[in-house]
């Protein structure tokens, strides 16, 4: 065994060359000088004969240097800083623990859900001062460096999440907060391996990690992977994560349709969205309850009533509005009477002479209903449009270039065309969302009162967007946002997703949420106002809860994961030290009984 192996500081064993010197003088230093004192020789002779024989009086008279090369010897092993290795967690007083609160870990089996034992364990794994990181958001700090009784108190208050986790970024979290001496403990089903990296850079710092796998049940898991919304119907796809073949029935409102599925397989459904919050249900259930269930929300009144008010019939728009299945279409030429309520009219093409004053009260009673008003441009604008027109219009002029669009719900995704001739203008209010080069806007939107307003900068015989796949998706998707009706894929999100409601209270599945943007990460209902909106959980990589075992992955998984044994020295130099002093102390009272001192 060499030095290293006992000693921080082997140099320090240098200081026990002093007993060189030390024996030298007990070697060269003179006898002592006897004089005969004849009137107690008799007492001394006597006395020496009883109690010293000549053995035990050499031994006496070697003790001492005995002694002093005893504390010398310990004095210099203190100062070489012995120690004794022992295992890491012995010693650790900084443990940065890693948890996680993704969805899988509500997975049950016998011993219950695994996100409980893995509480149970981080409990154990509190030391003087701790640290927690959850896998929501991308890795949150719920405690940083705390007392063993505030790391206690926000284990208590963990909970599963009904969202999918991101341990690569909780992990890369525990990085940051990894000081020298800190110990990482992660624990979690690891599903999936994109965490491995993260791993692999703390080790890469000299930072011992520790995995703790929770990973039972969920062997047969069936659940809900994906949902797709189309006109007023949602497709549903089942997956089987099993390896045996499968019976599920899938229900929603009052259909409901059986699936057999292989091990592996993925099947989809398509079912009719009721009004109003409903349910689509796997039956029967399984370990993971969180992904057989899919929340489903659509408005309650799904019919968007809308007139078209027009002297020329605008096949064009009429046709792009018909093929909404959710709208009701009414086209009416000026003069008429509006008696019917509608949540959208849209002015297009109408004469000036033939428009009543009571056409355009109709305009403002909807938009004071809440509902919209769309006015599209014409070379000649009517003088009783101009409250409802968004453009102090100057003119017209032709051959311009769209110089700005403002990405929204509007206009994602669409190429707007510039026109060949267009209305100018200058917006009077609202906002504009695409604007052509000399600044008149093409397409702009504003709030009055309850209601909205949108100003179609297209004049119809002098354009070729009404030609263009997406015409009919914009308008499809102005008469929804003129109803302040949402698609229903806009009110059906999925957990982990960071929602705007739109108010400030918010009313989740177990209790109220702070608005009016928050994080959805609890399947279920959200209502905020009179906007009632849903979550869930539709996630592959989630619902593959029957993750393997550490110990049996191989590649590059395999090698992260071994498991890591690791040993620190603990010092015990105040023990040589305190040996050391005892000596010392041994040898003054050897001095003072011999009469020296």
């Amino acid at each position: 065994m060499v030095l290293s192996d006992v000693f921080l500081a082997p140099l320090g064993l240098a200081a026990a060359l002093v007993v060189i010197p030390l024996v030298l003088l007990y070697l060269i230093r003179p006898d002592p000088e006897r004089v005969e004192l004849p009137t107690f020789r008799f007492v001394a002779d006597e006395q020496r004969q009883r109690a010293v024989t000549p053995l035990l009086e050499r031994i006496s008279r070697s003790l001492l240097l005995l002694i002093q090369i005893l504390a010398i010897v310990l004095l210099a092993g203190s100062l070489a800083a012995p120690y004794v290795p022992v295992q890491e967690r012995a010693v650790v007083e900084e443990t940065v623990l890693v948890v996680d609160t993704s969805a899988s870990m509500a997975t049950t089996d016998g011993d219950g859900p695994r996100f409980d034992r893995a509480l149970a364990a981080a409990r154990e794994e509190v030391t003087t001062r701790t640290s927690v990181v959850t896998t929501s958001g991308g890795g949150q700090v719920t405690l940083r460096r705390g007392p063993p009784s505030a790391a206690r108190d926000a284990l208590d208050d963990l909970e599963p999440t009904d969202a999918p986790g991101d341990l690569r970024g909780a992990v890369a979290q525990a990085r940051a907060l990894a000081q020298e001496d800190v110990r990482v403990v992660v624990l979690s089903d690891f599903q999936g391996d994109e965490w491995t990296d993260a791993v692999r850079s703390l080790r890469a710092r000299d930072v011992s990690v520790s995995l703790r796998q929770f990973a039972g049940g969920g062997a047969g898991n069936v659940g809900f992977v994906d949902r797709r919304f189309g006109g007023s119907e949602v497709t549903l796809s089942v997956r089987n994560f099993g390896a045996e073949s499968v019976t599920r029935t899938v229900s929603l409102g009052d259909r409901e349709r059986e699936l057999e599925l292989a091990a592996g397989d993925v099947a989809t459904v398509t079912f009719p969205v009721p009004a109003g919050a409903s349910e689509a249900r796997l039956s029967p259930g399984d370990d993971f309850e969180t992904d057989d269930a899919v929340p489903v929300v659509a408005p309650a009144d799904p019919t968007v009533d809308a007139l078209v008010l027009t002297n020329d019939r605008n096949r064009y728009l009429t046709t792009a509005l018909s093929l909404v299945d959710q709208v009701e279409l009414t086209v009416d030429s000026p003069p008429t009477t509006v008696e019917d309520d509608y949540d959208v009219i849209v002015y297009s093409n109408v004469d000036d002479d033939s428009l009543l004053p009571g056409n355009v009260q109709a305009g403002r009673d909807t938009i004071a209903a809440g509902g919209g008003v769309a006015v599209q441009a014409q070379a000649e604008m009517p003088d009783r449009l101009n409250d409802l027109l968004l453009i102090e219009p100057s003119g017209t002029d032709s051959a311009p270039t769209v110089r700005r669009t403002t990405e929204t719900d509007l206009t994602e995704g669409i190429d707007f065309q510039a026109p060949d001739e267009y209305l100018t203008g200058s917006l009077r209010s609202g906002e504009t969302l695409v604007e052509l080069r000399d600044g008149t806007p093409l397409l702009a939107t504003d709030r009055r009162d309850a209601g909205r307003l949108l100003y179609y900068g297209y004049i119809e015989e002098r354009s070729s967007f009404k030609y263009n796949y997406q015409y009919p998706v914009f308008w499809k998707r102005a008469v929804f946002h003129l109803a302040g009706r949402e698609s229903l894929s806009a009110l059906n999100h999925e957990t982990g997703d960071t929602v705007q409601f739109g108010a400030d209270r918010i009313e989740g599945p177990s209790g109220r949420l702070s608005g009016p943007t928050t994080a959805v990460r609890e399947a279920g209902i959200y209502t905020a106002g009179e906007t009632v909106e849903s979550a869930a959980l539709l996630s592959e990589r989630e619902s593959a809860v029957d993750a393997a075992a550490l110990a049996d992955r191989s590649g590059p998984v395999g090698n992260v994961t071994r498991s890591e044994t690791r040993t620190v020295p603990r010092r015990v130099t105040e023990f040589v030290a305190l040996g050391a002093l005892l000596v010392v102390v041994l040898e003054v009272g050897y001095l003072r009984r011999r009469g020296e001192l």
